[in-house]
């Protein structure tokens, strides 16, 4: 076995109180002390929390040290306070493990391999997936790697009703080959004896297969000349049969949802078939249309399909459906699942989305984890047989509910007469309170508010935050999202506007000191940051830019020949990125504080944008102050306790210090 892993059995107390079934009350609305920054800066406690098929066995992933890497603990669920097993990466960080049978884990691994990126998204990291035998305590890696061979295996699912087998694809080329293009298979494979059968060869053309308990390949999409093509075919059978075409330009969505129950010839399809908001519907494959609308949202588009919490008994069974405005609202078909999650709503304090996460093959035992404004996620164990609800842990348990900041789900007026969503993150005590206007990256992406770390620890540290849904956010219909870039890019016009006119708004209504307003992102919340701090210097106290976006020609050329301009696609990146404001065209007139932050090896924003930034306020002699956080990516999964500890304690005293909130 390589020197890729250890193995080790530590001696940790396992606290397991039973659930006291009275929900908390909301604390007093009454200034607490901020927790201490490095409450904030520690990553999840806990995470991954599963139960094994047959019930028998709880994991889940620990950090125990604020410096630690996560290690899976697994113990015995009729004897939890015993003594777990711990499994952990001796040279690789495990990023997240899956049961795949009563005794059997796929654990994935990530390592840093460079301290620079190889070019825009080719990252620092490289991932391994190995087989954990829990019986042996032995590992089994499938990824290959020599000075002739290169093999790494990406896991797709369990087969339920195989348990020595797993689907994988495997990616392999020989490295002296002339033609050592990437070569890709779907494969059963025994973990056993490391045997492999073919499912599906060479398909590299198709997208989004899916499959189904059996391994079976059944749905796919193909990108055929200016079409988006899907396909279909029986288990039995081995040709792709088109069902859908849909116009690469076209901006509507159709996505696969599942199998109608009992019926092979229908699928639930989430599209908008013509429609500004995307719905539910039913769509036959054979007939190649659409028939029943499931359902539609009047304000949003449907986010997803609701499948069966018993992924091992009913496997991929579509129990409802949901959509997210200022919370997820679900439309379930399934009674019993609808009852059993009410049940425990009522009984967990702070109840936000309440969902069954894991749950074993017999439907006894399950995982129930929490997430709300006031709880960073919770999980808990239940036991049907012996009827015990009990609380396992916390991604943070540091962080306590009467610290913690309601969010409420605000609407406002754009100058123009268009109605803005957003979300407002509201300190405890009285106001009029200093405001932090912190919009999402993307910028085309639907953004889900249940508990935002950043967005709390401005809120405990006395700072109302609004997260505003600008014009350009996925799920509000296609017209809301295509106007940021149909008629040319907004960026720095109407989508800074609503951004504005949420202050504006805030201020009218009493609930903001006007004269205390900072502007802070992260990627496209960045460059807006870059745009407030040059255009609208008499509304905004100071700006924070991380992760920004500071030429859009150098962004969009990072992947220009890739686009195709009449794609949806290509229409949206490239009228955006090109006719927007371009904050290095606007430095000169930057004349506020700016606080200008960027990880080292961010494969998404290349750091280049902020050197080429940083190096112009240089030469115009424009105060500023610039942060480089080593080693960290664009994403949150690489800002680790350190990054954060030199970032946010930066960030909190240049609020109140540099910008005088």
């Amino acid at each position: 076995m390589k020197r890729l892993l250890a193995l080790s059995c530590a001696l940790f107390a396992f606290s397991a109180a039973t659930l006291n079934v009275t929900p908390l009350a909301h604390a007093a609305e009454a200034a607490v002390e901020p927790f201490p920054v490095e409450y904030w800066a520690v990553r999840d406690q806990i995470s991954n929390v599963s139960i094994s098929p047959d019930g028998k066995k709880l994991a889940f992933m620990k950090i125990a040290s604020r410096a630690g890497n996560p290690v899976i603990e697994i113990r015995d669920v009729s004897n939890l306070a015993g003594d777990p097993y711990t499994v952990g990466g001796k040279n690789m960080e495990i990023t997240s493990f899956s049961w795949v049978s009563a005794n059997d884990m796929i654990v994935e691994f990530r390592d840093q391999v460079s301290n620079k990126i190889d070019g825009f998204n080719q990252g620092a990291y490289k991932g391994k997936v190995a087989h954990f035998d829990v019986r042996t305590k032995k590992f089994t890696d499938y990824s290959v790697e020599s000075r002739r061979k290169v093999r790494f295996v990406e896991f797709i699912n369990a087969l339920p009703d195989e348990p020595d087998h797993i689907l994988v694809r495997i990616y392999e080329y020989a490295r002296d080959s002339k033609n050592s293009g990437l070569e890709s298979d779907y494969h059963k494979l025994n973990m056993r004896n490391q045997k492999k059968s073919l499912v599906l060869s060479g398909e590299t053309e198709y997208e989004n297969i899916r499959f189904d308990k059996d391994g079976n390949p059944r749905f796919a999409v193909q990108s055929v000349g200016n079409d988006w093509v899907y396909y279909h075919r029986d288990p039995a059978a081995t040709e792709w049969k088109e069902y859908y075409r849909l116009p690469q330009s076209s901006f509507e969505e159709f996505t696969y949802g599942g199998v109608v129950d009992g019926d092979p010839d229908r699928i639930y399809v989430i599209a908008n078939n013509g429609h500004d908001r995307a719905g539910l519907w039913k769509f036959n494959v054979r007939t190649k249309a659409f028939e029943d609308l499931v359902y539609r949202d009047d304000k949003v588009d449907v986010w997803g399909t609701v499948r069966h919490s018993n992924t091992w008994g009913k496997p991929g069974l579509v129990t409802g459906v949901s959509t997210f405005k200022d919370k997820f609202h679900y439309k379930m078909f399934d009674p019993a699942e609808e009852a059993i999650l009410n049940r425990f709503k009522s009984s967990i304090a702070n109840a936000g989305l309440v969902r069954i996460t894991s749950r074993s093959k017999d439907g006894q035992v399950m995982i129930v984890s929490n997430i709300s404004d006031r709880d960073p996620g919770t999980f808990y164990l239940y036991d049907a047989g012996s009827s015990k609800f009990m609380k396992i842990g916390s991604t943070n348990g540091l962080l306590k509910a009467e610290g913690l900041s309601e969010v409420r789900y605000i609407t406002y007026p754009a100058r123009d007469g268009k109605t803005i969503p957003g979300f407002l993150t509201v300190p405890n005590g009285d106001g009029p309170h200093p405001l932090v206007v912190m919009p999402h990256g993307g910028p085309f992406v639907r953004e889900v508010v249940l508990f935002d770390d950043w967005a709390q620890m401005l809120a405990n540290n006395g700072y109302m935050v609004l997260q505003p849904q600008y014009r350009g956010s996925q799920g509000y219909g296609i017209d809301f999202y295509t106007t940021a870039f149909m008629e040319g890019g907004e960026g720095g016009y109407k989508m800074q506007d609503d951004k504005d006119d949420g202050v504006k708004y805030l201020i009218s209504q009493g609930q903001v000191d006007k004269d205390k307003v900072a502007f802070f992102g992260w990627s496209y919340g960045g460059y807006a940051a870059l745009i407030a701090a040059a255009r609208q210097p008499n509304l905004y106290n100071c700006a924070i830019a991380g992760a920004a976006v500071a030429d859009n020609f150098q962004q969009i050329n990072y992947y220009r020949s890739f686009l195709d301009k009449e794609s949806a696609q290509g229409l949206e990146q490239l009228n955006f990125w090109t006719d927007s404001v371009n904050p290095i065209d606007e430095v000169e007139n930057v004349n506020i504080p700016l606080l200008v932050i960027h990880g080292t090896i961010d494969q998404r924003v290349p750091v280049k944008h902020a050197k080429k930034y940083v190096d112009k306020l240089k030469s115009k002699k424009i105060p500023h102050k610039y942060i480089k956080l080593k080693d960290a990516d664009h994403f949150s999964n690489t800002l680790f306790y350190d990054h954060k500890m030199e970032f946010y304690p930066a960030m909190l005293d240049f609020l109140k210090n540099d910008c005088g909130m």
